[in-house]
């Protein structure tokens, strides 16, 4: 796990913190102004993710749908025949035949080269293979192809190729569709882009960003991604129709595998595995990969055996001994439809794994975490003068702010800063 920053946030120092967030509505969701990558991984890594500026945990214990993070070491990752031949496919229609020829005849591979060529498959290798900037020239290849990291920044050319997905992948109306929809969704980010030196002395670009897919200077695929110290992290993957028959999600997962392996990133995030959606099982065609243990907050392969281990309604028993809830309690809330909302039931009676009790939270100080506001900076005690108030009083402002910080994390208490500016929520 990526250590954090040792600079406590104080109103001092304020500007130094690393995770700014605004607590909303459900105890599980908190809208975050700023982030440094660093904390967003170390979030990532205790079943947090994001959407645009909204950082959101799932309670898997209530939930329909419960929504497991998994990840992939790059370093062990092999390719299937299939993903092979999706490469192989795309770099051919890209290169062409008449180039391929010429190529072959202008720059010949010595036998040791072609050799190694076809018999080994070299993921980072073969995925750039077909990129106009390393294509060697002449001649010329039939069509041109590029690849470039960019800010998240909102384009008219980005929101066409989003229009067009959503409306022939998603088969959404193009009413529902909106260009401030799509800015909300994918051109807005908390994290901070920066770079971040590892222990071995590498540098490294973190933060969000769209990695834009070109061909023939149109743009026709775009990957958001957050780039943290320790992974990459996919938030959403669109492509425009043209290129659907080249299996563009699947080049697209496997470029940001490529780029966790040539970038030092190591894992690849994927999203959030359910196992009851059809659409998400393409998710553990890459492995190996391991998924997150929400009650221990611990990594376990991702074999048949865990596999396994899904009930019926997706939710993944990892040893019987860790539940809390019995099986009959738990089908009678699937079946009659009742889930448990945040907004009428406590965090710490909503039976989410993995976060300390709220007798556990009475020993942390809460005291002296940092509070923003529209005319500068103070402590929580300060501002809410909760001196006579506990953890256990429902509805006030120490129980919520407890609240938040045990599905954060007690040991980020002093990287937190709460933001109730004015418009910041």
């Amino acid at each position: 796990m990526q250590e954090m920053q040792a600079t406590q946030a104080t109103p001092d120092n304020a500007s130094l913190h690393t995770i700014v967030v605004s607590p909303i509505g459900h105890s599980y969701y908190a809208r975050a102004t700023s982030l440094n990558p660093a904390s967003y991984q170390t979030l990532v890594d205790r079943c947090w993710r994001r959407s645009g500026s909204l950082l959101y945990r799932p309670n898997q214990r209530d939930a329909c749908c419960p929504h497991y993070a998994v990840r992939l070491d790059s370093a062990r990752f092999r390719t299937t025949r299939d993903q092979r031949q999706a490469v192989n496919r795309f770099n051919k229609y890209v290169i062409g035949d008449a180039y391929a020829k010429d190529a072959a005849r202008l720059y010949p591979k010595s036998r040791e080269q072609a050799r190694k060529r076809d018999t080994e498959f070299d993921l980072v290798e073969r995925i750039h293979e077909g990129e106009s900037t390393l294509l060697k020239r002449p001649p010329e290849p039939s069509h041109a192809f590029t690849v470039t990291l960019e800010p998240v920044d909102f384009t008219e050319e980005k929101y066409r190729v989003y229009e067009n997905y959503q409306r022939t992948v998603h088969r959404e109306s193009s009413s529902s569709i909106s260009r401030d929809g799509f800015k909300r969704f994918l051109c807005s980010s908390p994290l901070r882009r920066e770079k971040f030196t590892a222990p071995d002395g590498r540098e490294r670009q973190v933060g969000s960003f769209h990695q834009c897919y070109r061909l023939d200077g149109q743009l026709v695929a775009i990957g958001v991604l957050d780039l943290l110290p320790d992974c990459v992290s996919a938030v959403y993957f669109l492509y425009h129709e043209s290129i659907h028959q080249y299996s563009p999600g699947k080049l697209g997962a496997l470029r940001e595998i490529a780029l966790a392996i040539e970038g030092g990133y190591r894992w690849w995030y994927p999203g959030f595995y359910i196992h009851t959606c059809p659409k998400m099982r393409y998710k553990i065609d890459f492995s190996p990969q391991q998924i997150l243990n929400p009650n221990t907050l611990g990594w376990a392969d991702l074999t048949q055996e865990i596999l396994g281990k899904f009930d019926d309604h997706g939710y993944l028993h990892f040893a019987s001994t860790e539940e809390s809830r019995s099986a009959s309690s738990m089908e009678e809330t699937i079946q009659t439809g009742i889930d448990v909302r945040e907004d009428e039931a406590s965090l710490f009676s909503s039976g989410m794994p993995g976060i300390p009790s709220r007798e556990e939270m009475r020993s942390v100080d809460l005291d002296r975490i940092t509070v923003r506001l529209n005319r500068g900076f103070c402590y929580a005690v300060d501002l809410f003068e909760w001196h006579n108030e506990s953890v256990e009083d429902e509805g006030s402002a120490k129980a919520d702010v407890a609240a938040l910080v045990a599905v954060l994390g007690p040991d980020l208490i002093g990287n937190i800063c709460l933001d109730f500016r004015r418009g910041s929520i």
